[in-house]
C-alpha cells in the first residue's frame, strides 16, 4: 500500500479521534506509528496487541489512531506531525529508525508526550523504550546449541544496530557453552519486514547446512521455508508464531508493550509523565519466553527453564565473564558482568563468531 493512501487514511483516523467523551472531557488521544503491517505476525502485530490493550484497558477515556507500513525517514516525520496537528496526546513511535525524525518532530511540537522505541536519544517530550530480547535470545542459543546436529546455526539480522548485534552475541555465547562445536552463520538482509527476502535468507543458510535458524526479522517467512526443508528448529521472533509449533518453532521471544503502553498512556491522563528510559526484560515481564514445545528433549526444556528463572530473579546476567572480544582482546573478566552502556551501544561480536559486522 502506497504511503500517500495510508497518510489520507490516518488524517481521516486521526479527525475522529476528537470526539469528546460523555463527560465533556476530551479523549486523551494516543497514536501509534509502525514500520511494517499489523498482520505482519511479529514486531508490529505485538505492537498493536499493546494498543488494542490501551483501548481495553482505559475505554473511553482514550482515542488511539495507528498508520502502518512507515518507511523510516522523512515519511515518518509526515505522518508524526499530521499526527500531533489532529490532536494526538501521546505518540508512540516504534522502530530504532524514526529515532532522528521522533526527536525533530518532537521539538516542533513541546506539549505532545512522544515515546520512541529502542532509541538512545532523548528530550524533555521524549522518551525512550526497549525491551532486553538478548534475554531471550540466550535461551534460544542454550536450546539451539543443544539440538544442532550439523553444529552450524543460521542467524537472519535486520540491521547492524547494537540490538540485533547484542542478540547475535547472546545466542552465541550460551550455544558454545554447551556445544563448543558451533558455528554461527549470518545472513544480513536490510529490512525488517520483507518476507521474500526473510525466507530466502532461510533457505540460503539451510542450504549452507544451518538445522537451526534464528531471526531478528519480523515476518513468518523463515518459519515456513525451514518447514518446507524439513528437519530445521526456528523460534518465534517477537510474536510467538505458534501456528509453526510444535516443529519446525520450538519456542520464542514474545514482546510484552501492552502494560508498559497502559502505564504510559495513564501517566500522560494524570499529569505525571515524565521523560524516562525503560529497557526491562524477563524479570519485569517486557521479554515473554513462549511455551517450549515437545520437539525439545525434557533435558533440555529444563535447562532452558532454569537458564529462564536465573535470569528473570536477576541471579544471571546473559553477558557474565569470561568473554573476549572476536579479536581475543578481553572484555570481561571471570564473573564481570556488562554494563548497559556497553550493551546499549555494542558494536563488536564476541570471540568464535566468525565475520564482520556491516559498516
Amino acid at each position: 500500500m502506497k504511503l500517500t493512501t495510508l497518510f489520507a487514511g490516518a488524517a481521516v483516523a486521526l479527525g475522529l479521534a476528537t470526539v469528546a467523551v460523555a463527560d465533556g472531557h476530551e479523549k486523551t488521544k494516543v497514536g501509534f506509528v509502525y514500520v511494517g503491517p499489523i498482520g505482519d505476525g511479529g514486531w508490529t502485530y505485538e505492537h498493536d496487541k499493546g494498543r488494542l490493550m490501551v483501548e481495553k484497558e482505559l475505554g473511553d477515556a482514550v482515542e488511539t489512531v495507528y498508520v502502518e507500513n512507515v518507511a523510516e525517514g522523512p515519511d515518518s516525520e509526515r505522518v508524526m506531525t499530521q499526527m500531533a496537528l489532529d490532536g494526538a496526546d501521546l505518540i508512540f513511535t516504534t522502530s530504532f529508525g524514526y529515532m532522528d525524525p521522533t526527536i525533530n518532530i518532537a521539538a516542533k511540537f513541546p506539549d505532545v508526550k512522544f515515546e520512541h522505541a529502542t532509541g538512545y536519544k532523548r528530550a524533555d517530550n521524549v522518551s525512550t523504550y526497549s525491551a532486553r530480547f538478548y534475554e531471550g535470545r540466550a535461551i534460544q542459543g542454550h536450546i539451539a546449541g543443544k539440538m544442532t546436529k550439523s553444529n552450524i546455526v543460521g542467524y537472519i539480522g535486520s540491521f547492524p544496530i547494537p540490538e540485533v548485534i547484542r542478540g547475535i552475541n547472546s545466542a552465541y555465547i550460551h550455544a558454545s557453552k554447551v556445544n563448543p562445536d558451533v558455528e554461527f552463520k549470518i545472513i544480513w538482509v536490510y529490512t525488517w519486514f520483507d518476507p521474500a527476502k526473510e525466507a530466502d535468507a532461510a533457505k540460503t543458510l539451510i542450504e549452507q547446512g544451518a538445522d537451526v535458524v534464528l531471526q531478528h526479522t519480523d515476518s513468518t517467512a523463515p518459519q515456513a521455508a525451514a518447514q518446507e526443508a524439513g528437519d530445521v528448529v526456528t523460534f518465534g521472533q517477537a510474536s510467538d508464531m505458534a501456528q509453526y509449533a510444535p516443529f519446525p518453532r520450538v519456542s520464542s521471544i514474545i514482546d510484552e508493550w501492552g502494560p508498559y503502553y497502559v502505564a504510559r498512556t495513564k501517566a500522560v491522563m494524570d499529569g505525571t509523565w515524565e521523560s524516562t528510559d525503560t529497557w526491562d526484560g524477563i524479570g519485569a515481564g517486557m521479554v515473554g519466553i513462549g511455551e517450549i514445545s515437545d520437539a525439545v528433549p525434557a533435558d533440555v526444556k529444563e535447562e532452558a527453564l532454569a537458564l529462564k528463572a536465573a535470569i528473570a530473579d536477576g541471579s544471571y546476567h546473559a553477558f557474565t565473564g569470561p568473554i573476549n572480544k572476536q579479536d581475543g582482546s578481553a572484555w570481561l573478566a571471570d564473573g564481570e558482568t556488562a554494563d548497559d552502556g556497553t550493551l546499549a551501544g555494542m558494536n563488536f561480536y564476541v570471540e568464535g563468531i566468525e565475520g564482520d559486522i556491516p559498516q
